[in-house]
């Protein structure tokens, strides 16, 4: 796929691989090189390699030295710390928000988007940002966007491999909204553990029969 030349910048040359990613039309444990990606979108490979580079801080591509940046393979481990870790900065971020009783219009914007599509992926990745960057605490965001970017690898599997539903996860963030509008920390943080291990639960099940 091309870009308009207006938009031939690194961020939307990594904007557009990291939908092929999560989408997995760039599959776990493919190399990306720095002249494919410059001739896929028209760039110097210049231009290719900071798109690269911001997908391999982001977490999404993976470079050992020497070699080219590659789509990671996650083992069951990998998946269980992820989640596990995300459940407990998740939760402490919903319950702060839930004390506060605010949530942040980037989040509400994404749970609509959610709820009017199939391909949930984006939209249910963009709801957890916006809440975790909502609450008041900045080095909890900090901590949260360490790990998202293997957590969006993780989310496109699920999605991938059809094992939520847009609706189920849909109904799952509109009861996390409801527990934060309610001022109820706790069901606020009981909730997205719940939510964040079913996700978990789910991929971990696919794993086991897809290496099985």
């Amino acid at each position: 796929m091309s870009l308009d030349t207006a938009a031939v910048l690194p961020d939307a040359i990594a904007d557009e691989l990291r939908a092929s990613i999560l989408s997995q039309s760039i599959a776990p444990g493919e190399t990306l090189t720095e002249s494919a990606v410059a001739v896929r979108f028209g760039v110097a490979r210049p231009t290719a390699k900071i798109a690269i580079e911001r997908l391999v801080a982001d977490g999404l591509l993976r470079r050992e030295a020497h070699r080219a940046a590659r789509v990671p393979e996650l083992t069951r481990d990998d998946v269980t710390d992820l989640f596990d870790n995300r459940a407990l900065l998740e939760s402490a971020a919903m319950a702060a928000l839930a004390t506060a009783g605010t949530i942040p219009a980037e989040a509400l914007a994404a749970h609509r988007e959610l709820a009017a599509t199939d391909d949930f992926a984006d939209a249910d990745i963009r709801f957890h940002r916006a809440l975790v960057a909502g609450q008041p605490s900045p080095r909890l965001a900090r901590l949260h966007a360490l790990l998202m970017g293997e957590v969006e690898l993780c989310i496109g599997q699920v999605q991938a491999a059809q094992l939520l539903t847009s609706a189920e996860v849909t109904a799952q963030h509109q009861r996390i909204l409801d527990a934060i509008t309610a001022g109820d920390a706790d069901a606020a943080a009981a909730l997205t553990r719940t939510h964040i291990a079913g996700a978990r639960d789910a991929l971990l099940t696919h794993l086991e029969g897809h290496h099985g």
